[in-house]
């Protein structure tokens, strides 16, 4: 569905069309206009008396805020003793997001010499489901339909949820149709040869009809808006188009999802399932684009500690100073028929969390902030400790207290991602690999953090254990027969001894020796392991495996990026690079060149591209940002704003990236121009121009 589906998203809101720009429920039952986890609109059907429509053109503008589609007629058409050849109707329409709201624009036009005159009507309906009844919660009951209401050249229709809130869609039609009865707006339309007409509509997720803006002005706003975001960011310019392509849909998915919060920009997780603030995903995609842009970090940083747990509450598996999996606002949420209203049952949020701050610092040099948020720091430090450790072994780990709640609690959390070389699934509590490296990376940062802040006893004490937890997961996770980390420990104190990708991850937090870090590179970059489109989340061959699997051998864009910059951390550039290229490859296959959520893992053919995951969402934040980490990565690409210096580590290009040009790169108040060109296999680095005073190293080992 996701390759032929057209998605728009503004904020709260997101719309999923058909090609045609309709919502059937009898073609993909996701379609809709959502707002906050609620579908405002389960149908908009355009018809139009002159037979069947073809589909000309359907397609997002890579900005991804506008949906334009283009229709005609299919075959001839008689009409008052004239017949018009097929394709003599042409039908526009143009639809964008703004503020809650979807706006549409239907323009007609008569490209023949006679007159005709035609009917057009548009079939819509609201049914106010919750995203999980789309997903396929049944429910035992829900609210009650309220009577439609007209209002002049208006219609709203409303429900009231079991949770006492009224949702309202508000759709209003200018021109005034001469007919507007129940769930059905109807025009007639005299088109003189060569005439046009042009109709807006404009629906709205809880606003009453009268306080719509017109299209015009929407149009206006959102495109002020898009000036301004690109306007703050670098820009990439690479002699690849098609890289090029991917880079510039990147841009505008993280656009698109970044929503604006009391605390700051969020990037919502991805749709259409996981149109919300996570965690998990929110951490990873500030990270992802930290060089770029960090004020995202510094949202999701906000955003996170403003909802840090207060106390232990099994029901939402919540815990004092634990950070948030995800946050929710349906009626179904609300009501506890789902316990995600706010959600804690992730294991790795909580370290990321620390990870973020250390990383967000030595990016920005904003010390007022990290001040803001330290006493939250320590909060996560303090869970870290006492709750995340659940038998005292030294190592976190996970167990479900909520029975509708998540059973694996890493970024791998479908029910059998987790499991034994012989395919039993682990019992908890369980200890995953990628966790115990984090806590490392988490430690080490608030290390950094309680430095700067000139808490040194408190310094070296986190230093202390960082270290302790780095020897003692060395001597407990590593498997010299796999030659990598094992997936996890299980609450036998088993370990599951299965090459996956998640120890890519332990390279990423820096927890690996040097020796046993090359070692897990040559494991992932293998055959079993890669696929030839990415690195594999289980390899052929263990006993779970499964290509078209969620997380059991599957390739997952985001975890790439991160194994990526593990093996760049270690000085394996060619093995980033390989990553790279494999998923630049990719990108060239996917509609809009997008990387989905994930796709599979079946082995690359020289005659096909990656093969689809049917459900996987698309735009997936974290898959769509992984071209910024990847990048980063190869390049070696480390910003201090507080010493005001860009530092290039052993820089290294891919094949298909001979050079690029970095524009505004922002650095404290100053802004640079940087030109990239690969000689052989190394990179030359030069200023191209600058606005205040930035200092550029290359270091070479």
């Amino acid at each position: 569905m996701i390759d032929r589906a057209r998605v728009l998203k503004n904020g709260d809101t997101f719309a999923i069309f058909d090609p045609s720009g309709d919502i059937e429920s009898s073609g993909f039952p996701e379609l809709g206009l959502y707002h906050r986890d609620t579908r405002f609109l389960s149908r908009l059907r355009l018809e139009i008396g002159i037979g069947k429509l073809v589909l000309l053109r359907s397609a997002v503008s890579e900005d991804n805020t506008l949906l334009a589609v283009d229709l005609a007629n299919a075959e001839a058409w008689c009409a008052g003793g004239f017949t018009a050849s097929t394709g003599a109707i042409e039908i526009c329409r143009t639809k964008f997001l703004w503020e809650a709201t979807c706006y549409e624009r239907v323009r007609v036009r008569n490209s023949e010499s006679t007159t005709f005159e035609l009917s057009l009507n548009l079939e819509f309906d609201a049914d106010f489901v919750d995203l999980f009844e789309v997903r396929g919660i049944k429910r035992k009951r829900r609210g009650d339909r309220l009577p439609t209401e007209l209002r002049g050249n208006a219609i709203e229709l409303a429900y009231e949820g079991l949770d006492g809130q009224l949702r309202r869609t508000s759709i209003r039609f200018d021109p005034s149709p001469v007919e507007l009865v129940g769930t059905r707006a109807s025009y007639r339309l005299r088109l003189e040869a060569g005439a046009e007409q042009t109709f807006d509509v404009v629906i709205c997720c809880q606003a009453v009809s009268e306080s719509l803006l017109d299209y015009d002005e929407a149009a206006l706003r959102s495109a002020v808006a898009q000036r301004v975001l690109k306007a703050e960011e670098p820009e990439i310019i690479t002699v690849n188009k098609e890289y090029n392509a991917w880079w510039n849909r990147s841009a505008a998915d993280l656009h698109m999802m970044l929503t604006e919060t009391r605390y700051g920009p969020y990037p919502y997780a991805g749709l259409p399932w996981y149109s919300t603030a996570f965690g998990r995903d929110g951490i990873i995609t500030a990270l992802e684009c930290l060089w770029f842009d960090p004020s995202i970090a510094r949202g999701v940083l906000s955003f996170l500690a403003a909802t840090q747990a207060d106390e232990e509450n099994p029901a939402r598996d919540a815990q004092p100073g634990k950070i948030l999996h995800e946050t929710r606002s349906g009626e179904m949420s609300v009501m506890r028929e789902v316990p995600f209203d706010r959600y804690y049952g992730s294991i790795d949020s909580t370290p990321l969390f620390v990870m973020l701050a250390g990383a967000y610092y030595e990016r920005s040099g904003d010390l007022d902030f990290i001040r803001s948020i330290w006493p939250n720091v320590e909060r996560a430090l303090g869970w870290i400790d006492t709750f995340g450790d659940i038998d005292g072994d030294g190592f976190i780990e996970y167990m479900r207290s909520s029975q509708g709640g998540l059973r694996n609690q890493g970024w791998k959390d479908s029910d059998a991602a987790i499991f034994h070389a012989d395919g039993s699934l682990a019992e908890g509590p369980i200890a995953v690999c990628e966790v115990q490296a984090y806590v490392y990376g988490a430690k080490r940062a608030a290390a950094a953090i309680a430095r700067v802040l000139q808490n040194e006893s408190l310094a070296e004490d986190l230093a202390r254990q960082a270290e302790t937890m780095r020897r003692r997961f060395e001597e407990t996770f590593w498997c010299e027969d796999l030659s990598t980390y094992a997936l996890a420990l299980d609450g036998m104190k088993e370990l599951c001894r299965v090459r996956t990708s998640n120890a890519g991850h332990c390279l990423f937090a820096g927890i690996a020796s040097n020796d046993r870090a090359r070692c897990v590179a040559a494991t992932l970059t293998r055959e079993a392991s890669f696929s030839g489109w990415g690195v594999r989340t289980v390899a052929v061959g263990e006993a779970r495996y499964d290509p078209s699997s969620y997380h059991n051998g599957s390739v997952w864009p985001h975890d790439n990026a991160i194994i990526a910059a593990g093996l760049a951390r270690y000085g394996l550039k060619q093995d980033a690079a390989k990553i790279f290229a494999g998923l630049f490859d990719a990108s060239s296959f996917f509609d809009l060149h997008r990387l989905p959520e994930l796709f599979c893992g079946f082995r690359r053919s020289s005659t096909n591209g990656p093969t689809p995951y049917p459900v996987s969402c698309s735009p997936q934040t974290w898959a769509s940002c992984s071209v910024f980490l990847l990048l980063s990565a190869c390049l070696g690409l480390n910003i201090r704003d507080g010493l005001q210096k860009i530092v290039f580590t052993n820089p290294c290009l891919p094949e298909f990236l001979p050079e690029l040009t970095l524009n505004r790169l922002r650095v404290g108040d100053a802004t640079i121009d940087l030109s990239l060109v690969r000689r052989g296999s190394d990179v030359e680095v030069d200023v191209v121009d600058q606005e205040g005073h930035v200092g550029v190293e290359v270091r070479k080992n």
